[in-house]
């Protein structure tokens, strides 16, 4: 049977030491060894009755209960004090085959995979390139888990196709410790599984397009996300160069995403009218005279086998480069200036970014490959419509010139998300972030907390519509955020899902304090449809 290890703790941290946060109990369950006899469904069966056991314990007790993966968000999302469970262990995966699709699918029974919780991005991605297939788009880098993704709206930067969650085309939730409890739910308007493939998990199917879209950015609060069905594509190559252009043309290509008469002028390769797998800008924003910025252009082209003997291997390259991501970036920088924060943030007054030009091609998992660095960092990232970028840019860089804090900006480019709570909710979303390391209170500078107040604040004055990333660190206390991002409408229609998932006991079971801080956690007046 699967094993769940109970460690009695005072206190965890995320990948970029975020907290640390208290905590009574850390939770790991490891699936039962293949020497037993058992086949993959009945290991995976076996793993929801385990976690079925440690839901009702934790109902028993009236304490929390939350799953984690790889503890990449840099916000509270992932903690709660009471019980929390890792699981990463958990990661078995399940091709799909033709008898196994439903008979109205539009989907190619190749290119779909039942994917356990725990399979990090970087693992899943070898599974797949083994069978010729490739993942849609992933985040900077490849650690964080699958679920751990989706629940908090990993975005990546595919211009034409979105975030995560927007290729996952089913998910199978345990909502409580009842056998019922056992969901499987897509869209009723794209159906993908027969209903006896899903029962092959015992699951009870849901095909409601509003349930499918609440639960699929959860925030960790629509119950334990035990599996998830993605659809992948064949593989492909990216073709990432990186260059300073104008500033002008840079921001120009921001506001408008028209690449249509574009020449990026790429040494030895032809995209003139290409419209780009992703755009990137860098910005720096102490250093108010430089007239050039940094992009990077990644192209998709036609996969080959022996694209390393043309372009050489993509991952030695990988660690010579500085634009892999933004902390990265920041980091190298911070490197030949003083370490005192202060004369740091002076220093960046006269720092110009670095030149790299430099034409690297491999597939989507050398690209965006492992983390540069995984030490102290602060990450603050705003969704604006990208026909308001350049304007969100300036208006946060001339915030940050007047309150000091030590990162750099960038800006990202993806298509809008169905996920009812999902950050890239405009037709084509801009990330403005800023990166950096942390700083201690006693340095002189503006708390992260005061700072991303006046963001928030700044924005809102401006009359500029934004999200904020679930993940990242933010102001999440700031009075009626999340309504003002995402409209009452829209939030009531996520808790009504929350309200049919899950009873009102197991609301509070899967519930935690940034829940409770960015007002969801509050159950709706019961509905007469609920599934529960």
């Amino acid at each position: 049977m699967a094993t769940t290890k109970i460690d009695e703790r005072t206190r965890w941290d995320t990948l970029h030491k975020n907290g640390p946060f208290p905590l009574k109990r850390f939770l790991t369950t490891k699936l039962e060894k293949t020497s037993t006899g058992l086949n993959d469904f009945a290991r995976y069966n076996d793993a929801a009755t385990e976690v079925q056991r440690l839901i009702q314990r934790a109902a028993d007790t009236h304490e929390r209960f939350r799953a984690i993966g790889s503890k990449w968000s840099m916000s509270s999302i992932a903690h709660c004090e009471d019980r929390m469970h890792f699981n990463s262990f958990m990661n078995l995966k399940f091709s799909i085959f033709e008898g196994e699709m439903h008979e109205n699918t539009a989907y190619e029974h190749s290119n779909l995979f039942w994917l356990q919780c725990g399979n990090q991005i970087k693992e899943i991605s070898i599974f797949l390139e083994q069978r010729g297939k490739s993942l849609k788009t992933s985040g900077a880098s490849n650690g964080q888990t699958i679920a751990g993704c989706i629940s908090t709206g990993v975005h990546g930067s595919g211009i034409a196709i979105g975030s995560v969650q927007d290729y996952v085309v089913g998910l199978n939730l345990i909502t409580g410790p009842r056998p019922e409890d056992i969901l499987y739910i897509e869209r009723k308007s794209k159906p993908a599984l027969r209903d006896t493939y899903a029962q092959n998990f015992k699951a009870i199917v849901i095909r409601d397009d509003e349930i499918f879209n609440a639960a699929l950015v959860g925030l960790g609060s629509m119950g334990f996300i035990h599996g998830v069905v993605i659809e992948a594509e064949n593989l492909y190559l990216l073709h990432r160069y990186v260059k300073k252009i104008p500033k002008a043309e840079a921001l120009q290509l921001a506001d408008s995403l028209d690449f249509n008469n574009y020449d990026p002028k790429i040494p030895n390769a032809d995209f003139n009218g290409v419209h780009p797998f992703h755009y990137k800008v860098f910005m720096n924003p102490y250093n108010t005279n430089e007239d050039m910025y940094a992009v990077e252009f990644i192209y998709k082209i036609k996969y080959y086998e022996n694209y390393k003997s043309d372009f050489g291997n993509p991952i030695p390259f990988q660690k010579e480069f500085v634009y892999l991501d933004l902390i990265y970036l920041f980091i190298k920088i911070a490197e030949k200036i003083p370490k005192a924060i202060p004369k740091l943030i002076n220093a960046l007054k006269t720092s110009i970014l670095p030149k790299e030009e430099k034409t690297t091609v491999g597939k989507l998992s050398e690209i965006f490959w492992d983390a540069g660095f995984q030490g102290r960092a602060f990450a603050c990232s705003f969704g604006v419509d990208h026909t308001q970028s350049s304007k969100a840019l300036e208006l946060l860089a001339a915030l940050t010139r007047k309150h000091p804090v030590p990162g750099i900006f960038a800006m990202r480019f993806i298509k809008s998300t169905e996920a009812t709570l999902g950050f890239s909710k405009f037709p084509f979303t801009c990330m403005v972030e800023i990166d950096g390391i942390q700083w201690d209170d006693d340095e002189n500078i503006i708390s992260l907390k005061e700072y991303s107040k006046k963001m928030i604040e700044v924005l809102k004055d401006n009359n500029i519509p934004f999200t904020l990333h679930w993940g990242k660190n933010a102001n999440w206390e700031f009075p009626n955020l999340t309504e003002h991002m995402y409209g009452t409408e829209r939030v009531k229609k996520w808790k009504k899902v929350r309200n049919r998932l899950l009873s009102v006991p197991m609301q509070e079971v899967f519930s935690n304090d940034f829940l409770d801080t960015v007002k969801l956690s509050e159950p709706l007046p019961l509905d007469d449809d609920l599934i529960v």
